[in-house]
């Protein structure tokens, strides 16, 4: 038996081809084939303060029971939720805080928020992020090279900040040359001041909840919170205005 040649073109590895291309964009067309599904199947119905509101006896009962398979189902849906670019991360979080308390569900929120932020991440980056630089021209280039003198302190912040939204900072990075360890590393640590804060204002809902009050995103995120967040965003956006202020005085 003669063996194929493998310099044929139908054996010659072509980074370009079809094939290629799909293992490209397989993994972020499924990703936006799940977020499509979760919309069109009227999901978000059930992530609102109304619902909790609803079917927190249930959800208590059932936690108190099931434990450990509880905070594994929490995680499961915590990761979809990211990798998907989902609203309601932030409900989720707070829910958590009031299920399983605080710590805990800090703990599992980081990891799993950071392992769904990770899939998004390699998912733009190997078809996105490869299809600019093969595109863009050397504007991309540069805006590399300005992002990455200051990638660390630009991640943590994008991450601290309370207005910047979680799928954008998922989602730049991957555009920017960022690495997966730089990335996982400050996903990770940038989101533990937040989830934390947000994981201690579930831990009071069981009061709430327990009276007549109107349950609203405004009585949860007291202004407390929200200074609290706020100021975390300052320090990690120090070490930028002391670096531009060094350059600006040494250029002086």
């Amino acid at each position: 038996m003669i063996a194929p040649d493998p310099s044929t073109p139908e054996h010659a590895a072509d980074p370009h081809g079809r094939g290629a291309r799909l293992r490209r964009w397989l993994p972020l067309a499924l990703l936006a084939l799940g977020t499509i599904l979760f919309f069109a199947f009227d999901l978000d119905r059930f992530v609102s303060l109304a619902k909790l509101r609803q079917h927190h006896h249930e959800l208590a009962a059932f936690v108190a029971a099931h434990y450990l398979a509880a905070l594994l189902i929490y995680a499961g849906i915590y990761v979809l939720f990211v990798a998907l670019s989902l609203p309601g991360a932030v409900w989720l979080t707070i829910v958590a805080g009031y299920l399983f308390g605080v710590f805990p569900a800090a703990a599992v929120t980081v990891l799993a928020a950071t392992i769904g932020a990770c899939l998004l991440f390699l998912a733009a980056k190997s078809s996105l992020g490869a299809y600019l630089h093969e595109h863009a021209g050397p504007w991309l280039a540069k805006v590399e090279r300005g992002f990455g003198e200051n990638q660390w302190s630009y991640l943590l912040m994008m991450r601290l900040v309370p207005v910047v939204p979680f799928f954008v900072a998922n989602l730049l990075p991957a555009f920017l040359g960022v690495s997966l360890g730089v990335f996982l590393v400050t996903t990770a640590l940038g989101i533990i001041p937040g989830t934390v804060v947000y994981s201690f204002a579930g831990a009071g809902l069981g009061s709430v909840l327990a009276s007549e009050a109107e349950l609203t995103w405004h009585s949860l995120l007291n202004p407390q919170i929200k200074l609290a967040l706020t100021g975390l965003a300052v320090l990690a956006a120090l070490p930028i205005a002391v670096k531009y202020w060094r350059r600006r005085k040494g250029g002086a």
